[in-house]
């Protein structure tokens, strides 16, 4: 069983000091009251949305474009997004708020003590991990927020026949991610045993993905289900 102290080892991010734009600051000043969760509190759809539709939760959205995308082309769907970056936080409630988007919601803070702490086992539709830091340095791959401990939780946290869904460019991280939820007891491989799979519609391909491609970097696709219980 996972340990609440072997979790707090992982620690998959360094908090990076920047300047905020205006729209930026809008965002964390204006709009994060209304749109942005609160970490203490137990995660409750009908509270929050008023439904118990479909609950898509991403982690580390970054700027949070694709993300605004998705929610946008998934209006029958509820969507969590995780991120400790101000700026990417307040950008992604700037531009929710122009689009008027209202199945959307932010938590900032640490994407493990939110999952642990906020989310009831079985609860999660779809949880997303795209292009998540792959600390290139082998010393630093502990760091990496793929490892056995963090695939046990989701799979608390998912609901039976629940979607794992990660993208990395980074061909080394993908060989470990497949390898960890492989090796994770009630997960299935979508693609087939060793395999990846294409990116799904859903997936938006950001700026950062056509730029690679366009440079010949490659990209992969792990669609991991969790088994019904029986």
């Amino acid at each position: 069983m996972t340990t609440d102290k072997q979790l707090k080892k992982i620690r998959s991010f360094v908090m990076r000091q920047g300047r905020m734009t205006e729209g930026q600051q809008r965002g964390m000043d204006e709009v994060y009251p209304r749109l942005g969760l609160d970490p203490e509190a137990t995660f409750n759809s009908q509270q929050i949305f008023g439904n118990d539709h479909p609950l898509v939760i991403e982690i580390g959205f970054g700027m949070g474009d694709s993300l605004l995308q998705m929610a946008m082309m998934e209006p029958n769907c509820n969507f969590i997004g995780i991120e400790v970056h101000p700026p990417g936080v307040g950008r992604l409630l700037n531009n929710a708020d122009k689009t008027g988007v209202s199945n959307l919601r932010v938590y900032k803070d640490d994407a493990v003590e939110v999952l642990k702490h906020c989310f009831a086992d079985n609860s999660i539709d779809r949880l997303q991990l795209f292009f998540p830091d792959p600390w290139h340095k082998k010393k630093h791959h502990k760091r990496r927020i793929v490892q056995a401990d963090f695939a046990n939780l989701v799979h608390h946290k998912l609901k039976p026949e629940g979607v794992w869904h990660l993208a990395t460019d980074w061909q080394p991280y993908a060989e470990q991610m497949l390898e960890v939820l492989t090796a994770t007891k009630g997960f299935t491989n979508t693609a087939g045993d060793g395999q990846y799979s294409e990116r799904p519609v859903y997936r938006p391909e950001t700026k950062f993905e056509r730029r690679g491609v366009r440079l010949g970097h490659g990209v992969w696709d792990l669609i991991f289900k969790k088994a019904e219980i029986e």
